[in-house]
């Protein structure tokens, strides 16, 4: 089957989890036989990914429009031609090659693209984040989630006191892109990455089978190179209990939060290793670094393997809704113990369990901290083999999806 990728979040100097979800589905997919090509932005070659940006195909750089800010920031609203303008600029570029493909799967932020692709072009796209209906994707809103549903309340998101007119256009520009993605959702195939994503979308545009939920993977055969290797031990000194976040540092992630409140009761055999760069990395660095916590800033992904190997538990302290969060996969593959909050799509990643308890929630991040301060000892289990996240179990269903709109 010949595939043509899209993303517009590739390449770039650090590939983020969407990013590194379609290298990886890529590599998958070639490696059952078939060829794929990847459709990504131009504001990079394809290098400058390194290691993480390598799957044996073709790479066309030709997207652009995505970058265009229309100043909205700077005028206080949401723009109601923006959304549409990108999206059938992207399909336009998409059809440029649709005719040397059985199928196009995109993965990025503009859901209301498959609007603009013609009904006879088997075109799949999966959702990663809340975009279908949210403006700024993460229904993250004043340090905490956002379960506002009146259109009028998004103005508040592009401007801190948005006036009436402002407030109006906004209102418009978000009513006219939910009616959007809704069409697209109607015209082509739709996956959910997880039934929160799902169901969230449901809430604006009523309970109906807008697609299929195929959770996030992880790469099982990448993840048994890893614990083949010798591990690069964490030169902290003593010995000690290893925790370890691997996350971008700004607020939704919810690592300054688990700080404050975890730093000042961290047991003294403890160390915190955080990998991971953002817009608070410096802030953080400057408050809690210390012979306790360490911050590595960006690692590229062999490397994140090799903390995770190592360490004794896993947390992943997001207080925005993950959709289906890959950290916390890797972690129930390697069979570490891993904390995490109770929202979003996490507790449905119980499912990949290795054991009993292994994925521990909190309802706040107040109980999360003090349950961290009292961990003792990690569950002895390193078995990778089978594990029901791996990206091939994902691919059977995939291309049946693919399949199905080919028959």
């Amino acid at each position: 089957m010949r595939i043509l990728l899209v993303s517009e979040d590739i390449p770039q100097p650090t590939l983020g989890g969407l990013a590194k979800h379609v290298i990886t589905l890529a590599r998958a997919l070639i490696k059952k036989g078939h060829e794929v090509d990847l459709l990504g932005s131009k504001q990079h070659p394809i290098e400058v990914s390194g290691e993480d940006g390598h799957f044996n195909g073709r790479f066309f750089g030709e997207l652009s429009w995505h970058l265009a800010g229309w100043k909205e920031h700077q005028l206080g609203v949401f723009l109601p031609p923006k959304r549409p303008w990108v999206a059938r600029k992207m399909a336009q570029c998409i059809m440029t090659h649709a005719d040397q493909y059985d199928v196009i799967h995109y993965h990025g932020h503009y859901p209301n693209i498959a609007k603009y692709i013609p009904q006879h072009i088997n075109f799949v796209q999966t959702r990663h984040d809340q975009g279908g209906d949210c403006l700024i994707h993460t229904r993250f809103r004043d340090g905490e989630m956002c379960t506002r549903l009146d259109p009028a309340d998004c103005a508040d998101c592009i401007a801190p006191k948005p006036n009436v007119i402002q407030r109006t256009i906004s209102k418009s520009s978000v009513q006219s892109f939910r009616r959007d993605v809704a069409e697209a959702f109607e015209k082509h195939n739709t996956i959910f990455v997880s039934n929160m994503l799902k169901r969230n979308f449901e809430r604006v545009a009523g309970p109906r089978e807008w697609g299929v939920v195929l959770h996030n993977f992880v790469d099982l055969e990448k993840i048994q190179t890893a614990l083949a290797k010798t591990p690069t031990p964490l030169n902290t000194g003593e010995q000690k209990l290893q925790i370890f976040i691997a996350g971008m540092l700004y607020p939704p992630k919810g690592i300054g939060d688990l700080l404050q409140i975890f730093a000042p009761i961290m047991p003294p055999n403890m160390q915190l290793i955080i990998a991971g760069s953002g817009p608070d990395e410096q802030r953080l660095r400057q408050t809690y670094e210390s012979n306790q916590v360490t911050f590595l800033g960006w690692c590229n992904y062999s490397t994140v393997l090799n903390y995770v190997k190592v360490c004794d538990v896993i947390v992943v302290p997001s207080i925005c809704e993950e959709s289906c969060a890959t950290t916390i996969l890797e972690g129930l593959a390697l069979g570490k113990p891993t904390y995490a909050l109770g929202r979003g799509g996490t507790p449905e990643l119980t499912a990949y369990e290795r054991y009993p308890q292994q994925l521990r929630l909190f309802p706040n991040m107040e109980e999360l901290a003090i349950n961290l301060a009292l961990f003792k000892t990690n569950t002895q289990f390193q078995a990778a083999e089978g594990f029901s996240g791996n990206v091939d179990n994902c691919v059977v269903s995939l291309l049946q999806i693919y399949q199905d709109r080919m028959r």
